[in-house]
């Protein structure tokens, strides 16, 4: 009997699943070459056209982050300036589907090459738009993966994963991947195990497959003591994890008795539909780049996305980040392409370059803070003129709103701490109203060490303790100074996260809605 084979990876969404592996490499059909250049256009334009109306009809299934990926697809295909040199290649005599190949690669290699993590993590997307293109011209369609199968592969399209029913188990293994990516989003927020980065492997791997994306790894072909095993930690991770509901509706205490805020991060005004407001302490983070997407959006837009979360949350506080653009969230027609992106014109330094866009945003924040207990902080802080000038604009639109007679309100504002020059230095920001610390951003910057590279995972921990060292002296200053400061990063729900974050003095944590019971589970087990 073959010996087993174990892969390591980096968790991406955690839990357990145990089942047949199920090779996500295509097998394409044969194309069907047409008489005339001007056939082989129609064949291009209809099999574009059946991709199109498939994401369209998908769209109107889902919502929230899953439609915003279905709607970059959706643009995409739409655009001229992807589509434009497949045509151009059949106009030279070239089959519809080696042009539209060769028209695709091209753009994948681009962002699969880019120095921007966001363009790395949206290379599953521009492969799902080649390869839904290129089954339409051949008729092909995927083949069907058996129930609660271990999907494994290079890579995972989002809209595979948005057609798959997971509730009969099942997971995801990649060889590449990202824990940035839209299909890792998505596993996130549904409890999909998923890890990512498991590097090459032997090639034509079947059979029952065995994988922990609690801790990162995938066994094949395993002995039955390895199977037992398993079970058994998988056993426990579920019934930790439904021990973790009974916590979902009391409030987050340590076994000490200390009380600890625990709010959630949002993406999508959706997202609070299915959250019971009773659960949580409010929202920590609700991000606004889901606004910037095709088009700068409009006043009244973000009013009334603003509005629903804050009447959702009735008097429990909602902090809005102002737009986090820049970096890994290029926005068209905002930001700007940079050799350096994360050290480059992102968050405020993009808003205060661009007020016409800014001003907008503020105006909105302002009406919708009638409606709730609202609090706004600017990501990206690094110096305190930066936040002086930022207030300065809200203070502008405050007057000019009043002298035309439209009711607003001046919301607390506050700062993200994510940038090292604030966490080494917070008595510079002593006049905020509140710090927000970014785990994710500070991290990285920290460690200099990206999260979604495999290489350097290791050194991306909040654990590490110049990252602790930090945090702590971040929450002694606001302790000290009475500034109210909370945590709104992965590492707020993270269990294994949670007694550290406490220890260095923490007591305010926000955290995706998905991890809100583990998160409390955690801190009811800390001692401190």
């Amino acid at each position: 009997m073959p010996e087993p084979l174990k892969l390591k990876g980096i968790p991406a969404s955690a839990g357990y699943a145990e089942g047949p592996l199920f090779n996500l490499e295509p097998v394409v059909a044969r194309y069907k070459g047409k008489a005339t250049a001007a056939d082989e256009r129609l064949a291009l334009e209809t099999a574009i056209g059946t991709a199109t109306g498939r994401l369209a009809k998908l769209i109107q299934a889902t919502e929230g982050d899953a439609a915003d990926i279905l709607e970059f697809q959706l643009a995409m295909l739409e655009d001229d300036a992807l589509t434009g040199p497949a045509y151009a290649a059949i106009a030279a005599g070239q089959p519809a589907d080696a042009a539209w190949r060769q028209a695709l690669d091209a753009e994948i290699v681009g962002y699969e090459t880019s120095d921007q993590d966001y363009f790395r993590a949206r290379a599953a997307d521009m492969r799902d738009i080649r390869d839904q293109v290129l089954r339409a011209l051949t008729a092909d369609s995927a083949a069907a993966a058996p129930t609660g199968a271990i999907f494994y592969g290079e890579d995972i399209a989002p809209t595979r994963f948005l057609e798959t029913d997971w509730s009969a188990g099942g997971g995801i293994a990649l060889k590449a991947g990202s824990t940035a990516s839209h299909v890792a989003m998505l596993a996130r927020s549904r409890g999909v195990p998923m890890i990512v980065g498991l590097g090459a492997s032997p090639a034509h791997l079947a059979g029952v497959a065995l994988l922990d994306a609690e801790h990162g790894g995938i066994v094949l072909r395993p002995t039955r003591a390895e199977v037992e095993a398993f079970r058994q930690s998988s056993s426990s991770f579920a019934a930790r994890r439904d021990r973790a509901e009974t916590f979902l509706a009391r409030p987050a205490v340590t076994k000490a008795g200390t009380a600890v805020r625990v709010q959630v991060n949002i993406a999508d005004p959706s997202d609070v539909d299915g959250i019971d407001v009773s659960t949580c302490d409010g929202v920590g983070l609700m991000r606004t780049e889901f606004l910037f997407g095709k088009t700068l959006p409009e006043e009244e837009t973000q009013y009334r996305a603003y509005r629903k979360v804050l009447e959702w949350a009735g008097d429990k506080p909602v902090t809005i980040r102002t737009v986090d653009a820049g970096g890994d969230k290029p926005v068209p027609g905002f930001t700007v392409e940079e050799g350096n992106p994360f050290l480059g014109l992102r968050g405020i330094r993009l808003s205060l370059a661009r007020p016409e866009v800014f001003r907008v945003q503020i105006r909105a924040l302002l009406r919708a803070a009638l409606h709730g207990n609202l609090k706004v902080m600017f990501p990206m802080i690094a110096v305190w003129d930066e936040y002086q000038r930022a207030a300065a604009l809200f203070a502008e639109e405050q007057a000019a709103l009043a002298a035309r007679g439209v009711a607003q309100k001046m919301p607390p504002l506050g700062i993200m701490v994510e940038v090292p020059s604030v966490a080494i230095a917070p008595e510079a920001f002593a006049e905020v109203a509140f710090f927000s610390i970014g785990s994710n951003d500070l991290t990285q910057y920290v460690m200099a060490a990206a999260r979604d590279n495999a290489s350097v995972a290791h050194l991306n921990s909040v654990r590490n303790p110049a990252v602790l060292r930090l945090i702590a002296s971040v929450a002694a200053f606001g302790r000290a100074q009475k500034i109210p400061v909370s945590l709104c990063g992965d590492a707020g729900g993270d269990p294994a996260a949670i007694p550290a974050l406490i220890e260095a003095g923490l007591r305010d944590l926000s955290v995706v809605p998905a991890q809100l019971a583990m998160a409390k589970a955690a801190i009811a087990d800390v001692s401190i």
